[in-house]
């Protein structure tokens, strides 16, 4: 039998034409939807991340190339030469006390205590970043030092104990890196901005005070401690940005799992 010419049947059969994929399509866009939200939950904050890592690593090259070369170093000496002419005896003493914030074994143990207050919180995701964020400092400050061995400065007597090589600071990269990180979860955790404001500031001022120290006692020159600030401030913005990731992710992944299943909806035009 031949098929019918009637525009009506024609009509018809466009419509089953259209209505028989109609399953298997809606299962591609929803997939292709989940990909997307997936997609938009992680690459803009792993983006900006990125970007933030990698103009700390780019600033961090500019200023080695410029201190293997040695065009730092006039601007080094005046620096240290100025401070070692105006020491005084109990602005040193303070500096002492401060330069502390920034050692390996006190901001390991900071970092601990701050993560088991965020775990008691529920917050383990956020205790563990700060955790990666400490070690991970410390480490790649160590793996930099083998590869620049800069020698400390010896313009003056030095106001504490030094043992490793000076290129980049490794209090300047940890203060950073450490407190900066925990300027970030505590901005993350408090819907006030009064209260994020405070803390940016309070640990502002603790980063710049332990940078400062390290040029007070005599032991970094000052393009030392610029590379351990843009370093460390770079790593506490990426693994800010990662641990902001994972959780956009957990939260998704969560609400397309509340979500009911949609029944399968019947073409209003199918034929009998």
């Amino acid at each position: 039998m031949l098929p019918s010419t009637h525009p009506q049947d024609r009509a018809e059969r466009r419509a089953d034409r259209r209505a028989e994929p109609s399953l298997l399509v809606a299962a591609f866009r929803r997939a292709g939807a989940r990909g997307r939200d997936l997609r938009g939950a992680l690459g803009v904050v792993v983006l900006a991340g990125g970007v933030v890592a990698a103009a700390g690593v780019l600033a961090f090259a500019w200023l080695a190339s410029f201190v293997r070369g040695g065009r730092t170093q006039a601007f080094d000496d005046a620096v240290l030469r100025w401070i070692g002419a105006h020491r005084i005896a109990w602005l040193e003493a303070a500096a002492l006390e401060v330069t502390f914030l920034g050692t390996g074994t006190v901001v390991v143990v900071m970092a601990a205590v701050a993560a088991l207050f965020l775990g008691l919180l529920r917050q383990r995701t956020a205790g563990w970043l700060l955790l990666w964020a400490t070690v991970g400092a410390l480490v790649l400050n160590n793996l930099l030092k083998s590869v620049f061995h800069r020698p400390r400065p010896r313009l003056f007597a030095w106001g504490t104990h030094a043992l490793t090589t000076s290129f980049p600071s490794g209090h300047a990269m940890s203060a950073a890196a450490v407190y900066g990180t925990v300027a970030l979860l505590a901005a993350r955790l408090t819907p006030h901005r009064g209260v994020r404001a405070a803390v940016y500031a309070v640990c502002g001022v603790v980063i710049l005070l332990v940078c400062g120290s390290r040029l007070y006692l005599g032991v970094h020159y000052p393009s030392d401690v610029a590379a351990g600030l843009v370093l460390g401030l770079s790593w506490a913005g990426f693994c800010a940005a990662a641990l902001e990731a994972a959780a956009r992710s957990r939260r998704r992944r969560r609400r397309g799992d509340s979500e009911p299943a949609q029944p399968a909806s019947i073409p209003a035009n199918t034929r009998s």
